[in-house]
């Protein structure tokens, strides 16, 4: 993540070397006499390092106590639901539809993070995903491009597109998602969701109702 704090984290890593090395003289009853006795001594420390590091990175990173100063962007994994609303216009009626239901699945991780939206009718893809964190400038933003992927079905109406949304991040913890969008297709629209559940959904979910164009 572009965003993350290298000073903090930086001083982080080295309070734990420092921690870990001293734990393995301690526990080994090892003595540093020399540069050759203190070289070993930080080898057999350096797994230590790596295994705490490697939690951090899967799990650690979530905590509340790590936010902000060490991690400076929100824990979004999970299910979002709520609502497009697409300036398109339906080429039979000249309408413009109302609020499409739409979920939002992310899957992130310290070092990554991918998006996936679903609509009773398309499923999009993240190709590209990152944050814009400026807490001077008082921005909080998750960005992502995607390709769109319609059902054969109504492929004569929507075909597949790249496009891509940026949202406003509401809240610590995050509790909505506003955002826009806009697509190789010369559409654009608005996008709100708050958070459905911590699962990732494989797939829309019926009760969130129909397509308004197609009924689906």
């Amino acid at each position: 993540m572009k965003n993350l704090k290298a000073k903090p984290f930086a001083l982080l890593v080295f309070g734990l070397f420092a921690a870990c090395f001293v734990v393995m003289a301690f526990t080994s009853g090892a003595t540093v006499t020399d540069v050759s006795s203190a070289l070993r001594l930080a080898y057999k420390t350096i797994p230590v390092l790596l295994l705490i590091g490697s939690l951090f990175v899967a799990y650690g990173w979530r905590l509340p106590i790590f936010r902000r100063w060490l991690v400076p962007f929100p824990d979004l994994n999970g299910t979002w639901q709520g609502s497009i609303q697409t300036t398109w216009e339906n080429p039979k009626t000249g309408e413009i539809p109302g609020p499409v239901p739409a979920i939002l699945t992310i899957k992130q991780s310290f070092i990554s993070i991918s998006c996936v939206m679903r609509t009773a009718e398309m499923c999009s893809r993240s190709y590209f995903a990152d944050f814009w964190i400026d807490r001077d400038q008082q921005v909080q933003k998750l960005g992502y491009s995607y390709l769109s992927s319609p059902l054969p079905s109504v492929r004569h109406r929507s075909t597949p597109h790249d496009g891509t949304m940026v949202c406003d991040v509401v809240g610590n913890p995050a509790t909505k998602l506003n955002g826009i969008y806009w697509t190789s297709r010369r559409t654009a629209g608005e996008v709100s969701m708050t958070l459905r559940t911590k699962k990732l959904l494989e797939e829309f979910p019926s009760d969130l109702g129909s397509h308004p164009v197609s009924g689906k």
